[in-house]
């Protein structure tokens, strides 16, 4: 299966928590939180504003950073995705 998302929404495949911290303390599964950089995995056609669609800022293959607390989270295949609105990225990271 695929998600094709609609509109101006992004799918994201959230980046792995550090199960380390910079000190060397490890830290258990549920201590970890969620980072909030993901890499862009598909991307909608676009907002639709005054009959004319608006092309999207980002692409699949970029690595951003987005709103904490956005979203919706989804698992398909066993792979856990955010949908969130392009709106609710910050920045691409190059």
């Amino acid at each position: 299966m695929k998600l094709k998302p609609l509109g101006d929404r992004v799918v994201l495949k959230q980046a792995v928590a550090e199960e380390t911290t910079k000190s060397g303390i490890v830290l258990p599964g549920q201590a970890k939180e969620k980072p909030q950089y993901a890499e862009v995995v598909e991307v909608g056609p676009g907002a639709v504003v005054d009959g004319k669609t608006v092309p999207m800022d980002v692409k699949v293959g970029d690595k951003v950073i987005y709103q904490k607390f956005s979203g919706s989270e989804v698992k398909l295949d066993d792979e856990e995705y955010i949908i969130v609105k392009q709106e609710s990225i910050l920045a691409v990271i190059e």
